[in-house]
């Protein structure tokens, strides 16, 4: 039995790091271990298969400080997991709490956020191809159902990616197809112990209520075979948002395919011939030309922008402060006010990159996320930033007379004054229009492409997206 089960595993792994080429012969990958089953067992199968991979293999272990001296006795274990098949080890740790209180996250993004960045940055300092996690086929099962349950589209059910490239690493899942039973059964076959972290069972997470509770009801009571079948579901719906985004780009770059004076004047505004197409590919041509503009949207708000295009609204509001409305044979997006009361006073303000930064002057708060190569795939073209092009920090400020940009799929460069004007942003709001910097050049301007030299390709690894959102929203804002 347990020849039978360090086959199966070995088998399952090897075949689907060789399906989606996620390893080459030669790699230098870091193992992720925390401690618990899933990762050493991650551990245990890759040291089997490293001759036939003919990778070579490093330990990597995070101390999130969550748990005092188990998470101390994690780390000693990990350690000494490595010291015994003579393996490098790595070992980072950062304070959690505090961080998460500092940004005012949660303690699970916090953790998440922290762990990356040290594993990244790993990655870079030590020359690593990749770094491989642990996430199985029963995380990729809770995390399509917890997305579902919190209202998500394809995008959102295409769950985790079995990799995520940039920055000069590739993140890896090569377990994500294997159960977590038979992750614990090929461990005990090898009489290899793991540590438990209690925490998983603290059913106030989401996550765990999802594990210990939601998901054993439902396979009891409706579906014994109910994780396959979302593991199955995110393969399928990964698969379909990349065509159908591809495709609604295609339909919204022929819409837009108008005489060159006409396409700079309606920039921020869509030819209502979309309205043609069956209602599937209207909405995802709204979808795709409201993200192009930095908008976050959910079902509703796409809907009630298709109803307006059919005139059956006056106006939407959307989010951030945007409304949608027709005019003529054009649905029109008019930009939020950022001219708060009293007189205009510039600003200037630097932050780092992931993050955020208020600019109380214009009531606004600009982030800057980190996108994986795969996810930024299905963004529309313009709309992301080469991550590996840009500085450490960024800056923001106001609009100032005189700064010139270049937006994607432009021309040539032009002042902004221009550009405003071209788009028919009023007067009143330009002085405080936020522009971003990277070192001296204009990156981004909200409302338009990013700029032609900084916009992200297939190539460039990891991708950047600037969210414009309302300092205060509203109490009731979604």
């Amino acid at each position: 039995m347990r020849k039978q089960y360090n086959r199966c595993v070995r088998e399952q792994v090897l075949h689907y790091i060789r399906e989606r080429k996620l390893l080459k012969a030669g790699d230098r990958v870091a193992v992720a271990v925390s401690g618990g089953a899933d990762s050493v067992s991650l551990l245990r199968v890759l040291l089997e298969l490293r001759a036939e991979l003919g990778i070579v293999l490093f330990v990597a272990h995070f101390n999130h400080q969550l748990r005092g001296a188990e998470s101390d006795a994690d780390e000693r274990f990990v350690a000494e997991l490595a010291r015994e098949h003579d393996l490098p080890f790595f070992a980072g740790r950062a304070d959690v709490r505090a961080h998460a209180a500092a940004d005012k996250i949660s303690l699970e993004h916090a953790a998440r956020e922290l762990r990356y960045q040290w594993l990244t940055n790993l990655a870079r300092e030590e020359d690593l191809d990749a770094i491989a996690t642990a996430h199985n086929a029963d995380d990729q099962a809770e995390t399509v159902l917890m997305k579902f349950l919190r209202g998500a589209g394809t995008r959102g059910l295409a769950g985790i990616h079995a990799v995520h490239t940039g920055h000069g690493s590739r993140i890896i899942r090569p377990l994500l197809e294997t159960p977590r039973r038979e992750v614990e059964s090929y461990l005990n076959a090898l009489n290899q112990p793991w540590r438990e972290d209690h925490s998983n069972l603290d059913t106030q997470h989401t996550r765990n209520r999802i594990r210990h509770e939601l998901l054993p009801l439902l396979e009891r009571d409706y579906n014994p075979n109910l994780r396959q079948l979302l593991s199955d579901t995110a393969e399928v719906a990964f698969a379909e948002e990349r065509y159908w985004q591809r495709e609604a780009e295609a339909f919204l770059a022929r819409w837009h395919e108008q005489p060159r004076r006409l396409l700079l004047q309606k920039f921020m505004c869509l030819p209502c011939g979309f309205l043609h197409e069956p209602v599937a590919v209207q909405r995802r041509v709204l979808k795709c030309f409201l993200d192009r503009h930095g908008i976050p949207t959910d079902f509703d708000h796409v809907e009630r922008t298709r109803l307006c295009a059919l005139r059956g609204l006056a106006v939407v509001n959307l989010s951030g402060g945007w409304q949608a409305k027709r005019e003529g044979d054009w649905l029109e997006l008019c930009p939020p006010l950022t001219q708060p009361k009293g007189s205009a006073t510039g600003y200037e303000y630097e932050f780092l990159v992931p993050g955020l930064c208020a600019i109380p002057e214009a009531s606004l708060t600009v982030q800057v996320s980190t996108l994986p190569a795969e996810a930024a795939a299905l963004e529309p073209p313009g709309t992301l930033l080469r991550g590996n092009f840009l500085a450490g920090e960024l800056t923001v400020r106001n609009w100032l007379p005189g700064d010139r940009f270049r937006p994607a799929h432009s021309g040539s460069e032009k002042r902004l004054k221009e550009l405003f004007a071209a788009r028919h942003i009023p007067a009143g709001q330009r002085p405080l229009w936020p522009v971003v910097l990277s070192g001296d050049q204009i990156v981004w301007v909200r409302g338009f492409p990013v700029a032609q030299d900084f916009a992200w390709t297939p190539s460039s690894g990891d991708a950047l997206r600037i969210d414009v959102t309302p300092l205060n929203p509203p109490a009731n804002a979604t």
